[in-house]
């Protein structure tokens, strides 16, 4: 049996930008419910329950690497790391719920339309843009490396462009007095969300459901196995995820010990695989010519 290892850090360096994001967003969620109810717009009340979703989801991600710079223990052996996917999960459906209820709540608006106070909507829309874009600008780097942070930052992405919405419904019921735009924009919020938000949550269930990570082919990684000098068979082979950005690899290698070191060869999936695929950890169970023809007169015996 050998192993390559290379455990990847769990991401924290993005701690403090989370914080000052958290901050801001919590500050003007208050402000923004308070904007709701006061000027009666729908449209406002959706994007405040998306800034709600929003602390939650930062909250959350905070505290998932925290949890995740645990070291591995005897329970844990691959240490806290998935707990972020498991954030990321949480609150894709979260805001899912959440549309879905804007959504629900714009139909009857429809048919009912209320009076809205236009001025007050359109100043805290245009604050809440602005919060939106700070915290967008603080998320985006960490939003490539972290499907936890991923999640907090499509949350504050659909409130950006919830936002932009609510401004140009309080702007258009300004001059036309039409107030059943206002119901028209929190539906059109909802609908915007709902598939990117199932996109992530497929995303998580498949790191959860230790599917193949996206971006890795699993053909393409038998055929380079098969590509290196000395191995003759590749089975029992699975690639799963631990979590966003670290990769994990398990494979039984039938090998010619005749041909080389069962070390060099070992050596060399393991650096082949995490130049190539990033595969951040290898496993390898190493079986020389004579271990696969006694199984195959074993299973033949068995038969007989």
């Amino acid at each position: 049996m050998g192993s390559g290892h290379s455990h990847g850090q769990v991401r924290a360096g993005h701690e403090k930008m989370l914080w000052i994001a958290l901050a801001l967003t919590t500050s003007f969620m208050v402000a923004e419910v308070i904007g709701a109810f006061v000027t009666g717009s729908l449209a406002l009340l959706s994007d405040a329950a998306h800034m709600l979703t929003d602390v939650a989801a930062l909250a959350i991600s905070l505290v998932a690497i925290h949890i995740a710079k645990r070291s591995a223990d005897k329970k844990r052996t691959f240490g806290y790391a998935r707990f972020e996917i498991l954030a990321a999960t949480f609150n894709a459906v979260l805001l899912f719920l959440v549309a879905i209820y804007i959504v629900y709540e714009a139909y009857l608006r429809l048919k009912a339309p209320a009076e809205i106070q236009s001025t007050g909507m359109l100043v805290i829309a245009v604050i809440g843009l602005i919060v939106n874009l700070i915290s967008m600008r603080l998320l985006s780097a960490a939003s490539g490396e972290s499907l936890n942070v991923k999640g907090a930052y499509l949350e504050v992405w659909s409130d950006m462009v919830g936002s932009i919405g609510v401004i140009i419904a309080a702007l258009l019921i300004r001059f036309t007095g039409w107030n059943w735009v206002d119901s028209l924009v929190a539906a059109g919020i909802g609908f915007w969300v709902l598939p990117r938000t199932w996109s992530l949550l497929k995303e998580s269930l498949n790191i959860l459901l230790q599917g193949v990570p996206d971006g890795i082919d699993i053909q393409k990684v038998e055929a380079k196995l098969y590509g290196i000098d000395g191995v003759k068979n590749v089975h029992d082979l699975h690639v799963w995820a631990l979590t966003s950005g670290k990769s994990v690899m398990s494979v039984h290698l039938i090998a010619d010990s005749n041909s080389r070191s069962e070390q060099d060869i070992l050596s060399e999936v393991t650096s082949l695989m995490s130049e190539e695929f990033q595969i951040s950890h290898t496993t390898v169970q190493m079986e020389g010519s004579d271990f696969h023809s006694k199984l195959a007169d074993d299973h033949e015996g068995m038969v007989h």
